[in-house]
């Protein structure tokens, strides 16, 4: 199976304590925070990553370079401006072999497992499959929405503050959907998943209880470090 990290942003809410990396490779006890999320990858199956890369992506491809020393063939898509989500999928799937690919953040941990992504596409025939996780309290994101396993509902806001799903920010997407992306800067989250649920096509996806942890603001980075310390990170 393949992976597309995405890497290519600026983590600005990260550069008072990270300033000289792009935010994925700020490090944890000696390694960047992405080997912890390629080491989850591999431990299911994926044998191929696409680095999706931008802001000081010339790292990335010097620590990990064609990818054997960590169990994995690297490669790696460039943007030249920044792209979106969307836009940076797109860039990526050009180096993509497969008809499928897992997509996800290179600044996210999350431990899952990922072939129920795999078995509930093929189960449900699904163009799109995504992790959601549940949070005590909506009103702060956007509410993904499952009847069932199919996805009925992307990004709506609440103003009431209770308890939910939203989306966890890793798919498993086909490779004819991405073809639908248009070319530049495309947000997925904002433009392309609201336009699929338009459209009906097969989206679905599964809620996950797993750890879970976005190192976008420096005290959630210390907390993953300490995290890794005691162990809770296998």
């Amino acid at each position: 199976m393949e992976a597309i990290l995405l890497a290519g942003g600026l983590g600005t809410r990260l550069r008072s304590v990270v300033s000289d990396r792009p935010k994925p490779m700020a490090l944890v006890e000696g390694k960047p925070f992405m080997e912890y999320v390629i080491q989850g990858l591999k431990a299911h199956g994926v044998t191929d990553v696409i680095f999706a890369v931008g802001y000081k992506g010339s790292m990335v491809e010097e620590y990990f370079q064609d990818g054997s020393a960590f169990g994995i063939r690297a490669s790696y898509a460039y943007e030249e401006e920044l792209l979106g989500t969307a836009g940076a999928i797109k860039n990526a799937a050009r180096l993509m072999k497969g008809d499928r690919v897992f997509v996800l953040n290179a600044d996210t941990f999350y431990q899952l497992d990922y072939s129920r992504l795999v078995s509930l596409m093929d189960e449900q025939k699904l163009d799109m499959a995504l992790v959601l996780r549940k949070v005590d309290d909506i009103s702060r994101y956007g509410q993904a929405v499952l009847e069932g396993s199919q996805l009925v509902g992307f990004n709506e806001k609440s103003e009431e503050a209770k308890p939910g799903t939203i989306n966890g920010g890793v798919y498993l997407i086909r490779k004819e959907l991405i073809d639908h992306i248009p070319e530049g800067k495309v947000s997925l989250e904002n433009e392309m998943i609201p336009k699929w649920l338009k459209e009906r096509r097969p989206l679905g996806g599964f809620v996950n209880d797993g750890y879970f942890i976005d190192i976008g603001i420096p005290e959630d980075y210390f907390r993953f470090m300490e995290d890794v310390k005691q162990g809770k990170i296998g």
